[in-house]
């Protein structure tokens, strides 16, 4: 797999601890008695993900397993507030999801550039002894200690965010049909799993229209159990707003297929049977016309668009059912 295309890490995230506050008197030349002058203790420092449109991987964050933010510093004489510890603010790419490493409870998700997510916060500065002088009390000997730092080992996945998703069996001919429609240059073969990363490409449509196309790498039956590349890639094809089944002419059995794909893409996830979807026959330069017209009597129910990615056949058709199911709902 490429060393570049990272989609999960886990890591072990502490915040910064808050400064204490100080207990601290006013000690000036003529003034043997000042008061209570103890200062504020700083904050510490947060935990935080920014989503960056830049990025299309986790790779900065592979080799940080440890990642800590920075502590307040406690508070001094004549009322200084300590400094506040940094933050540690990470970039991730759009479609970041956090989980809780044991529970596998849901955290937080980043979904729009410059997006910031708390993810720890840091520990709340002590208050300094001069907050507590009154009228009762005119001399506190007493200051509050910073907030504790907060800790969690979550796992960050990445989902990748586009428009359309392409879901098919290895050899499908998916990476064809997105180096032809797109600018991306993902590794053709005709081999199993020839693509081992999703791979995006930007679709140019009419009038500087454009959309996102995923090729997620190859499904086989089993892959919600993680048979095959199984549950690595699945999880990408939820973020995508259609689903477009691509199955190649020559299958022995093209009902069957598509139905295997669906069954797999719904057992790893029963909210994905809701979304939008376009079955779509690849390789049709095999076949004449009078084929084609069989095979459609054959599939009446699945509505297929037939396409040749070499051929560049009905491939304008596409583009413009694409468009028009992603403007249905806008």
């Amino acid at each position: 797999m490429s060393s570049q295309f990272v989609d999960h890490v886990r890591i072990y995230f502490t915040s910064g601890k808050g400064g204490n506050g100080a207990v601290s008197w006013r000690r000036e030349k003529g003034v043997p008695k000042g008061g209570p002058d103890g200062g504020d203790g700083g904050k510490g420092g947060s935990i935080i993900l920014r989503g960056n449109t830049q990025l299309w991987t986790l790779l900065d964050l592979k080799y940080r397993k440890y990642i800590k933010a920075e502590a307040g510093q406690n508070g001094s004489g004549q009322r200084k507030t300590g400094k506040s510890g940094q933050d540690e603010i990470l970039e991730v790419p759009l479609g970041t999801v956090v989980k809780h490493a044991e529970t596998g409870e849901f955290l937080a998700e980043v979904l729009e550039d410059g997006e910031e997510v708390v993810l720890l916060e840091g520990g709340h500065g002590g208050r300094g002894n001069w907050n507590f002088k009154s009228a009762t009390n005119q001399v506190p000997d007493f200051a509050t200690p910073g907030g504790d730092y907060t800790e969690l080992t979550a796992v960050i996945e990445l989902k990748v965010l586009a428009d359309v998703g392409l879901v098919g069996f290895p050899n499908a001919g998916k990476s064809t049909l997105l180096s032809v429609v797109s600018e991306a240059k993902p590794k053709i073969g005709d081999y199993a799993f020839t693509t081992l990363i999703p791979n995006l490409g930007i679709v140019r449509y009419r009038d500087h229209r454009s959309f996102v196309m995923a090729d997620i790498p190859g499904i086989i039956e089993g892959a919600h159990e993680g048979k095959g590349l199984g549950t690595q890639f699945l999880r990408h094809i939820e973020r995508n707003s259609i689903l477009l089944f691509l199955i190649p002419v020559d299958s022995e059995d093209i009902e069957k297929e598509y139905h295997i794909l669906v069954k797999e893409v719904e057992l790893y996830n029963k909210d994905l049977a809701h979304k939008p979807r376009l079955v779509v026959i690849s390789k049709s330069d095999m076949i004449d016309e009078e084929l084609e017209a069989e095979i459609r009597a054959e599939i009446p129910d699945l509505n297929p668009l037939f396409i040749s990615s070499v051929a560049q056949k009905g491939l304008t058709q596409l583009k413009d059912r694409l468009w028009e199911m992603l403007t249905e709902f806008d």
